[in-house]
């Protein structure tokens, strides 16, 4: 179950430190909604997140853990989750959840405290939001929206060794793309044999969908597979994640169907030299924003810094659809220092639409004291398959 994923210790422990956060933010109450934050608090594996839900937490370590779901989703937290109390809404028919908030929220005092409340930019209807915003009044007095996922960016043992085991069944589902890889496949028919690879070795579906694209579609940094066939001479770029009790690992690489031209491994050794850069300014103290700046200059100098389309690197979290990213990125206004026991995602990219072009590599760390450690041990040179 996936309340035993960790140790009641470390439950403990994690309840302790939002609590002990809460009280130096003065609160009493927080209402948590992002389910990275009600699984990480709980253990809860439920698929709920699309409807209105919430956990909700005092400041005093004598107060139940309450949770808010559906009903269709009662059994499942009572069950699967380390939660004292479930209260359901709805079920057969609808019910709507800012009322059945506010009665929960009566009834346990909270318009007489100071309260947070979490503001996902999921998982929270704007309606929702305005409607509990409305009900709660004077006494919501904070939306610390990051408080938990702050917290837990510098992963205990036990996580650790959850990325670990994702970053081992990823690697094995790259090395079954590269075989797969065949002129005359489509996009979809090798995304595929990825998937059914992923869960073979036991990773659940990974919460961001697989990116796979060739050819003309090699310029798309995020392109879903489709029902393009491989051709002799292609390029392309792939990228996925595996995971482990919801803990992620991500890896991406380039491929070419048959010798690639001159200057797609121009491009790979662009982003190679970039990700090298920034790996090397990774470790403990250093601001998120230096190794971004330093993969940056590697591409900006070859004259490629407009197609440097997004980030260099972000936190990898336990992953809900629709992402696995914690709210720590590599980019130039980060507000984040590096701290020993954070998991990154390496990533500076090049896409060059003129061109229908584009290279990533796209590598795993792990922040330590004097550096950081590859958790990718796949191969990054481009995969050339046979024509």
């Amino acid at each position: 179950m996936s309340k035993l994923d960790f140790s009641l210790e470390e439950f403990a422990s994690r309840r302790r430190r939002v609590r002990q956060a809460m009280r130096e933010q003065q609160l009493d109450w927080l209402v948590l909604i992002h389910p990275v934050c009600i699984h990480w608090l709980t253990g809860s594996d439920a698929k709920s997140y699309q409807e209105f839900q919430c956990l909700l937490v005092a400041a005093d370590e004598s107060s139940p853990l309450t949770m808010l779901t559906r009903a269709g989703e009662y059994n499942e937290f009572v069950q699967d989750a380390l939660v004292d109390v479930v209260i359901a809404y709805g079920g057969g028919e609808n019910e709507d959840p800012v009322a059945a908030f506010m009665q929960l929220a009566q009834r346990l005092g909270l318009p007489d405290g100071r309260v947070g409340m979490e503001v996902p930019a999921y998982y929270l209807h704007p309606h929702h939001y305005l409607g509990i915003r409305a009900a709660l009044g004077a006494c919501l007095v904070a939306e610390p929206t990051h408080l938990v996922h702050d917290l837990k960016l510098v992963k205990s043992p036990a996580e650790l060794d959850c990325i670990r085991q994702a970053a081992a069944k990823v690697d094995a589902a790259m090395a079954v793309f590269a075989a797969a890889l065949q002129a005359g496949r489509s996009e979809l028919d090798v995304a595929g044999t990825v998937v059914q690879a992923l869960m073979a070795r036991g990773s659940a579906l990974a919460a961001s969908p697989i990116n796979l694209v060739s050819g003309e579609r090699s310029c798309f940094s995020h392109g879903a597979p489709t029902d393009r066939k491989l051709q002799a001479g292609d390029v392309g770029n792939v990228e996925f994640g595996a995971t482990h009790r919801r803990y992620t690992a991500t890896l991406g690489r380039n491929f070419s169907i048959g010798a690639p031209g001159a200057r797609m491994r121009e491009l790979h050794d662009l982003v190679c030299r970039a990700s090298d850069a920034c790996m090397a300014r990774i470790r403990d103290g250093v601001p998120a924003a230096e190794p971004h700046a330093a993969a940056k200059e590697v591409i900006a100098q070859a004259g490629l810094e407009d197609c440097r389309v997004h980030l260099t690197g972000y936190g990898l979290a336990p992953g809900f659809p629709p992402g696995w990213g914690e709210p720590i990125h590599m980019l130039a206004d980060s507000r984040y220092t590096l701290r020993a026991g954070m998991v990154l995602s390496v990533e500076p990219p090049v896409f060059i639409g003129a061109e229908s072009l584009g290279a990533r590599v796209i590598d795993n760390v792990l922040v330590t004291q004097h550096g950081c450690e590859i958790l990718s041990r796949f191969s990054r040179d481009l995969i050339v398959a046979d024509p």
